[in-house]
């Protein structure tokens, strides 16, 4: 959403008139996935891309002057030959379906796009959902229930409710016997790494690669340093329990202890769970796990917050090296993520 919401900004300021085109159907091998974006600009500039360049973008970039020219909304469907996949690095073709339509850079769509990024910002997500019928219709539901517009029907408002978080990425459906594009965004995860020791390290980079915005947090520089963690997006060197105070713990936040030090991880714990993240974990064994619940217990939390307390954090997978564990604790983190989302 990051992306959607800096371009959509950028096109304000620089376009009259704007195409888009929306990536809303996917079938065999293709390079992008439901819900990528591609805009045209009436003066010819394109940013944004519904694959990575080549023979479909080409196509979209023809399909948007005409959608500029005439107005209405296209519903394109393209075939990705096994030629064009193989120059993208695809073993075989798919095909691809899109919206192309005609923006109004003020109008009510945009201003549904600039509140899914204050949501995005605040840890929580949103989905909107337009009508493939009538793309004029659109339905922004947020997860703490508010919703804006409508699909045309009270029907189809009510069916697209009770499904729009329910698939976890964006999509095609039919509800009510109508097409709409879901098009779900969820804010990027960010995993808190207490501690910059060895079983944090290869946490980094695994979690990089799925996905998770990263920081690290250590009091000591020799520890908490680009050498040993070249991948991490950012390290913060002092006191831990006031600089996890300073960083916004929200539902896609996943605060994983890896210190052992009851003067770290009692505060940090105690403002961990002040918070709404959505995963605080501890590395420790089930004895020492228990006596610093206890601790936290006797400073006046609840037993509901103790309960979010995964220690020994991890799925049970026999694990034993710090590459073992830091998989075991990731594959706990997305388990609960999922379970979030029911």
């Amino acid at each position: 959403m990051e992306q959607v919401y800096s371009q959509l900004e950028a096109l304000g300021k620089s376009e009259r008139r704007v195409a888009m085109a929306t990536l809303i159907g996917t079938r065999g091998a293709t390079p992008k996935k439901e819900g990528a974006k591609m805009w045209v600009g009436a003066d010819g500039q394109v940013r944004g891309s519904v694959t990575i360049g080549g023979c479909v973008d080409a196509k979209v970039i023809a399909e948007a002057e005409t959608v500029l020219s005439a107005g209405a909304a296209r519903r394109l469907s393209m075939a990705l030959g096994d030629e064009d996949a193989w120059e993208i690095g695809l073993s075989c073709g798919g095909t691809v379906e899109l919206l192309v339509e005609q923006l109004d850079l003020e109008g009510a769509l945009v201003r549904m796009y600039r509140r899914i990024a204050g949501e995005i910002e605040q840890g929580r997500a949103a989905c909107l959902v337009r009508s493939l019928r009538d793309p004029a219709q659109s339905l922004l539901l947020l997860q703490g229930g508010e919703s804006e517009g409508t699909l045309g029907t009270p029907e189809l408002d009510r069916a697209a409710r009770e499904i729009a978080f329910a698939r976890g990425a964006s999509r095609s459906e039919t509800i009510a016997g109508e097409e709409a594009f879901f098009e779900l965004h969820t804010p990027r995860p960010h995993l808190v790494l207490v501690g910059a020791g060895h079983i944090s390290m290869p946490l980094v980079p695994l979690a990089r690669t799925l996905g998770f915005r990263t920081t690290v947090i250590d009091a000591r520089p020799r520890f908490a340093n680009r050498e040993r963690f070249p991948e991490v997006d950012e390290i913060k060197v002092g006191i831990a329990s006031e600089i996890i105070g300073q960083i916004r713990l929200v539902p896609s936040t996943a605060v994983v202890l890896t210190v052992h030090d009851y003067k770290v991880e009692v505060p940090v714990l105690k403002a961990a769970l002040a918070s709404s993240a959505g995963y605080v974990g501890m590395l420790g064994n089930k004895r020492r796990g228990k006596a610093v619940l206890e601790m936290l217990r006797e400073q006046g939390l609840s037993e509901e917050q103790l309960a979010r307390v995964h220690v020994p954090l991890g799925l049970d997978i026999g694990a034993q090296s710090a590459a073992e564990i830091a998989l075991s604790a990731l594959g706990q983190i997305i388990a609960e993520r999922g379970r979030g989302r029911e």
